[in-house]
């Protein structure tokens, strides 16, 4: 268990109403009182499809509060790009992990999880355990 310090999370779209809507999703499963940092970084800067460095370490700058953060990405050029930010060493805060899971399912488990108190590991497990959700 962490200090007190939630793990914040990140959101990392090719479409900014993506990452919004699944950051809404997730906050809102986790509770109507849930107290996670969850960040969208959806699409450019002028507001069309793709992924831009800057919006996700903004967004990363604006969720860390010291206990790590969990970046959740959609389609492989935003894995690509948090890669090369994460590959830079300065561009992300410390503690900063690409969480390797599916989108939605593993957005909501890593914010439901991040609400308990939980430790980066513990986040990421859950959201990676999202793989086995079966759906039939």
């Amino acid at each position: 268990m962490s200090d007190g310090k939630l793990v914040g999370v990140v959101l990392v779209s090719h479409s900014a109403a993506v990452a919004a809507s699944v950051a809404e999703l997730a906050k809102g499963l986790a509770g109507a009182g849930s107290a996670v940092p969850v960040a969208p970084a959806g699409g450019t800067e002028g507001g069309g499809f793709g992924t831009s460095a800057e919006l996700i370490s903004a967004a990363a700058a604006s969720v860390d509060r010291g206990a790590g953060v969990a970046v959740l990405t959609d389609l492989g050029s935003a894995v690509l790009t948090v890669k090369a930010l994460l590959a830079e060493g300065d561009e992300l805060p410390a503690h900063t992990r690409l969480v390797d899971a599916p989108f939605v399912e593993g957005a909501v488990a890593a914010v439901v999880t991040a609400s308990t108190g939980a430790d980066l590991a513990t986040v990421e497990a859950a959201a990676t355990e999202a793989y086995t959700y079966r759906k039939a």
